[in-house]
């Protein structure tokens, strides 16, 4: 694996590359993406591709990539620019996608803004809460536990959140009369630290969960967008923004083994199945390349 620095006018991007450039086995470059995950969620993922020429990269201001341009926030579209700047400096053609969760939600900036950067995206369980029927009570959740955050730090901030992500269909007024979630219950400190900068627990990512994606133009684009959703998560909100943004781009959601962190081992906590997860992973974008062939043996034909 080698480690890269792209230098930006907003941002210094560190990006990771395994495998060589331009990739030998006549495949594109796989990007694997997060938010606010950064590389390091996709080591155990990246891994089970050992064949492929993989990139992963830390989104300005997580992980090891350093903002330059003042600001705390973390909007789609400027996040858009940073991975088309990492492609451009890939030079090696446009890749194919895996971006999970925020990072799913750039990518389909990326495709809106960037046609020509990316052959198939794999869209895994994009958290597009506004897209859902219950989406001004998907709003009052997410409130709810930048609340907690605020009110009691980041323990009592991730017990909320972890109740927001986990709770089963829409969020009713059963949701909201629950007691405060007990961070202890889950393992969770019950000190507060004093820090507000948590992307997940604060507003800072706000225009992620909020965006809505450009429709006229991803479908003008050549790239094959896959809305992808964990067997697990159909029924929490993931899973619902899932099925509500693959309806907007008027598909039906493709179903993958495990949860919304699937493609992890165990090191980031509940442990997906990422051996399964690659598999299928695998078979999605392998459909792509074979179709893609089919539809040029028709037109030489």
């Amino acid at each position: 694996m080698e480690t890269h620095t792209l230098e930006t006018s907003g941002a210094d991007l560190v990006y990771d590359v395994r495998g060589p450039l331009p990739p030998t086995d006549g495949r594109p470059p796989l990007f694997m993406i997060g938010q606010p995950m950064d590389a390091t969620g996709f080591a155990a993922l990246a891994a089970r591709f050992p064949q492929r020429t993989v990139v992963t990269y830390d989104p300005r201001g997580l992980g090891r990539s350093a903002r330059k341009d003042g600001r705390v926030d973390h909007t789609p579209l400027v996040q858009a620019d940073d991975v088309h700047a990492v492609i451009d400096a890939l030079g090696a053609g446009p890749v194919e996608m895996f971006a999970s969760s925020g990072g799913a939600v750039t990518a389909l900036a990326v495709v809106a803004a960037y046609p020509a950067d990316v052959t198939t995206l794999i869209a895994h369980e994009p958290p597009l809460i506004t897209l859902t029927p219950d989406g001004p009570a998907a709003v009052r959740a997410r409130d709810g536990v930048r609340a907690a955050y605020e009110e009691r730090g980041w323990g009592a901030g991730m017990a909320a959140f972890v109740a927001m992500t986990s709770w089963e269909g829409e969020f009713t007024d059963a949701y909201f009369a629950r007691p405060p979630a007990d961070p202890a219950a889950i393992g969770m400190p019950t000190e507060d630290d004093g820090s507000r900068d948590d992307p997940l627990l604060s507003d800072r990512s706000w225009a992620v969960s909020g965006y809505r994606p450009d429709v006229d133009a991803i479908a003008a684009a050549p790239t094959r967008v896959v809305i992808a959703v964990g067997e697990e998560s159909l029924n929490v909100q993931t899973g619902r923004t899932s099925v509500a943004t693959a309806e907007l781009l008027g598909q039906r959601v493709t179903v993958f083994p495990s949860h919304h962190g699937g493609f992890c081992d165990g090191e980031f906590g509940y442990p997906g199945k990422p051996d399964e997860f690659a598999h299928r992973l695998r078979e999605v974008l392998d459909s792509t390349v074979q179709a893609q062939g089919a539809a040029v043996e028709r037109a030489s034909g």
